[in-house]
């Protein structure tokens, strides 16, 4: 049984004979019969069931046991490929070894093909290579990219975007027409729906009532939530603000897979959208159903969300570390020093009682975070311990859209990587003239 496994189901259960049980005696296994407890066995035929862990019994109605919980989550990833294109069956295989050996490092492969390998941090990440290039693949070369940290997309908002910030969109056919604007979420918003104290599933009066008193949102605005996206529970809305429009049930599915597709991948840098609601102010469509149909409309919605998004002052958001830090207090004043370097700033400072140990808080950028272990060892001749642990997403101080700034930069870096071109789509890609 696998720790997802629930009684009476029949999904990560694998029902096999066990072929044989060895002791393990020095170099040499012994084969044995029987064994009583409390001793520790190797059991041979079940090594393809089990990935990180799993249960072993023998009676039908057995509870699998619970997988261990991490204080950590693996959020710094890195691309390997191999140097001789050959050596890539030896990395798939390497690749299923690492994620048995290891309980946290999680390996995937993206839809680009890449094979990402994503640790808790740069040092737990190292180990994981070092163990995959020389033990599971037999010291075969791998190619390794530089740490990858995973943006979102947001907006700042406008002053009265419904009158300076509406985007209209016609569709192919020149017949159909969506005007929409884009806002940012009420604070504390984005977080409710990421934890599910907001969901996309409970009933719309309820949730409107919720929407109004927590967040001050419009209580009409709040019941006509068509979609949250991407994948239909994240944290962006689309919401009709129209008035007394035919047809408009027509289009709301279409409209619904067209949020959920741009959502998915932004207008800056096709990274995730988060903490945006997109309105619908007015639609005119054409009278005759086959001229509106999907492949009219979503296309249209998505140009029309992009749109409304760079108007709506696009920003990108970057995930931030808690990092905990255990000093002894003459050193406290290097590790602000460091922290400052690495754009980090520290919120509380504790002494443990009765003891000369200081406790420090600090937030610091997952994107610096890179040597940052090692740059506090360095100041602090080995006397700081550091503990990275992801906290929130905050918004990156700059305009991605001047091109004479830093955040400009990191878009075009982000667009380059994904194969995108390098230049920020202008406005006049998205939105159509009257």
């Amino acid at each position: 049984m696998g720790a997802n496994y629930i009684p009476g189901e029949k999904n990560d259960l694998a029902i096999k004979s066990i072929q044989r049980v060895v002791l393990m005696m020095g170099r040499k296994v012994e084969i044995i019969d029987s064994v009583p407890c409390g001793n520790t066995v190797g059991i041979v035929g079940l090594d393809q069931f089990l990935v990180k862990s799993g249960t072993i019994c023998d009676h039908e109605e057995g509870f699998p046991i619970k997988n261990m919980k991490y204080s950590v989550s693996p959020v710094v990833r890195v691309a390997v490929e191999p140097k001789n294109p050959s050596d890539l069956p030896k990395l798939v295989e390497g690749l299923k070894r690492l994620s048995k050996s290891d309980p946290l490092v999680l390996c995937m492969t993206e839809e680009s093909g890449e094979h990402i390998v994503a640790g808790a941090g740069e040092l737990h990440l190292e180990i994981c290579l070092k163990d995959l290039q020389e033990d599971f693949m037999n010291g075969a070369e791998l190619k390794i990219s530089q740490p990858v940290v995973t943006y979102r997309e947001t907006v700042e908002g406008i002053q009265d975007p419904e009158q300076n910030g509406v985007c209209l969109s016609k569709s192919p056919n020149k017949h159909n027409r969506l005007y929409v604007y884009a806002e940012p979420l009420p604070e504390g918003l984005s977080e409710a729906i990421e934890d599910e104290k907001i969901t996309p599933k409970e009933d719309f009066k309820l949730r409107a009532k919720k929407l109004k008193k927590l967040y001050q949102m419009d209580e009409e605005a709040a019941r006509k939530i068509w979609s949250f996206g991407p994948d239909t529970k994240g944290p962006n809305l689309l919401i009709d603000r129209t008035k007394a429009i035919q047809y408009l049930n027509e289009i709301k599915d279409s409209c619904s897979s067209g949020f959920q597709w741009a959502t998915k991948e932004g207008a800056l840098c096709g990274e995730v959208m988060r903490g945006i609601s997109f309105n619908i102010i007015d639609v005119t469509l054409h009278a005759d159903s086959i001229h509106r149909g999907g492949g009219q409309i979503i296309p249209t919605a998505r140009r029309s969300f992009y749109g409304a998004q760079l108007m709506a002052k696009p920003r990108l958001l970057e995930p931030v570390y808690l990092v905990e830090i255990q000093c002894p207090e003459h050193v406290v004043g290097s590790i602000y020093g460091v922290l400052n370097r690495k754009r980090g700033h520290v919120f509380e400072e504790t002494q443990r009682v009765g003891t000369p140990i200081f406790n420090v808080k600090a937030y610091l950028p997952v994107q610096e975070s890179f040597g940052f272990t090692a740059d506090l060892r360095a100041a602090t001749s080995g006397q700081a311990f550091p503990q990275c642990v992801f906290d929130h997403w905050q918004m990156v101080q700059g305009d991605p859209l001047d091109n004479n700034d830093k955040t400009n930069e990191l878009v075009k870096s982000i667009r380059k990587r994904k194969g995108l071109k390098e230049e920020i789509p202008g406005i006049d890609t998205y939105y159509d003239k009257l």
